[in-house]
């Protein structure tokens, strides 16, 4: 297995589908010896159902998660300073951390996650776009800290 970074941030526009599932599924895959945290540019939605559903498919508990955004995470105390490493997810979210970091030393990735959102007419469609973004983030998750646990 790869260095694991101390702690990660993952995010994106909602804090609502692709971050909360990378957020459950490094917890669930990589152990607790990285912190792990979840933000959004905007908290303007709550976990997304069927992101729910599907990494429930992989054993990954999600339902419990609660949106939050950036400026949230910085009201709250949670110092971006603090993270070895920030991955959006989205293009907004990658501007809007290299634009909260850009006096930090640590690292800011970008991994092109397909949105799922408003994908797919019947349900069945939907889960499997869903599905896509997730095994898109976990196929990224093993390139970059090496095989799960």
């Amino acid at each position: 297995m790869a260095d694991l970074p101390q702690s990660v941030l993952f995010c994106c526009d909602h804090n609502a589908i692709r971050s909360p599932m990378a957020e459950g599924m490094m917890k669930k895959f990589y152990g607790h010896d990285t912190y792990v945290q979840s933000a959004g540019v905007y908290n303007d939605m709550e976990i997304d159902g069927f992101s729910v559903a599907v990494c429930e498919e992989l054993g990954v508990e999600l339902a419990r998660h609660r949106s939050r955004s950036f400026d949230e995470m910085q009201e709250w105390g949670d110092d971006l300073a603090a993270f070895d490493l920030v991955v959006a997810l989205s293009p907004a979210a990658q501007r809007r951390a290299l634009e909260l970091t850009r006096f930090f030393h640590l690292d800011v990735e970008y991994w092109q996650i397909m949105d799922p959102s408003g994908l797919g007419k019947t349900r069945e469609e939907k889960l499997q776009a869903y599905r896509t973004a997730r095994d898109q983030i976990r196929n990224r998750m093993i390139d970059r800290f090496g095989e799960k646990m």
